[in-house]
């Protein structure tokens, strides 16, 4: 009998994701965004859901859009500090916002998995040839799908990739900047597998990159944890890159660290609702170990 009712839930959670599916992407597709440019050929584009609008709940997101090929930025990723990797020393951890108005950053959202208790990434991490941070992996059977995936900048182009299960996969990689990050969401179009976990399944707010079919990258924020916006499953930020025209998509750190960062933007630059503080303003950013930014060239 348990196996059975177990068996009816996930059909209705199926059955549910795809009446989702069906119902909130045309939603997403019709959206009268918020649009402002900001120059250097990007473009910010914003909007508060209700509950009408999508998957059910108050939703906040905003999103960075620029041309892969775009001759104007540099893109990149900055860490909090430059100390290396065998460096036992506590390393520095800072808000998204101070990162980048340190580099001077266009744009920026905040990027990687990171030790909360002594800083840097824990997963594979090198900038501008150099690496900072390698994957962070004991006695387990298999790579945290954060390990198996992500970015790659060479010489400035952007590339979502799937890597391997084995550990040390991401040392092949010949591209000057690497971040594993994960779970990969889309790849080709295709949703990829995403295992039933509390992470996965509960809504929280996500940050997450994508290239779309028409050669774009979109750098998004959901935010979470309060009425005015809920956050999202996995299965829905999907759904979202999806509508949104992505072909591949991969989600960066989320939860507290969620931040979208513009220049010369009030209260520091944080445009999104970081949720560290439990308020619904732009004053909660979480410190991080490393973002992704538009640098002008």
């Amino acid at each position: 009998m348990y196996n059975k009712i177990i068996g009816l839930l996930l059909i209705s959670q199926f059955c549910f994701a795809q009446q989702t599916k069906t119902k909130d992407e045309p939603n997403i597709t019709a959206t009268p965004w918020q649009i402002q440019d900001l120059g250097h050929g990007i473009v910010w584009k914003k909007y508060h859901f209700n509950q009408k609008d999508l998957f059910e709940g108050n939703q906040m997101i905003n999103i960075l859009e620029t041309p892969l090929k775009n001759k104007k930025i540099k893109f990149g990723l900055v860490a909090a500090d430059e100390k290396q990797p065998d460096n036992t020393a506590k390393r520095l951890l800072l808000p998204t916002s101070k990162i980048a108005s340190g580099s001077q950053a266009i744009a920026a959202v905040n990027a990687g998995f990171f030790d909360t208790r002594n800083g840097g990434a824990v997963d594979f991490l090198r900038i501008n040839g150099k690496m900072m941070d390698s994957t962070r992996v004991v006695n387990v059977p298999r790579l945290p799908t954060h390990a198996i995936s992500g970015v790659t900048i060479h010489k400035n182009k952007v590339k979502i990739i799937k890597g391997g299960q084995q550990s040390g996969w991401e040392k092949q990689l010949k591209e000057e900047n690497v971040l594993l990050t994960g779970p990969l969401l889309l790849l080709n179009g295709e949703a990829q597998p995403l295992e039933k976990t509390p992470f996965n399944d509960n809504r929280h707010p996500r940050t997450c990159a994508c290239v779309t079919n028409d050669k774009k990258l979109l750098l998004i924020t959901v935010d979470g944890r309060s009425s005015e916006s809920y956050g999202m499953t996995l299965p829905e930020l999907t759904s979202l890159a999806k509508a949104l025209n992505c072909k591949d998509a991969i989600n960066f750190d989320g939860g507290g660290s969620t931040t979208m960062y513009i220049a010369g933007q009030p209260d520091n630059g944080v445009v999104n609702y970081p949720s560290d503080n439990k308020i619904f303003d732009h004053a909660g950013e979480r410190s991080v170990s490393n973002i992704f930014v538009l640098l002008k060239k």
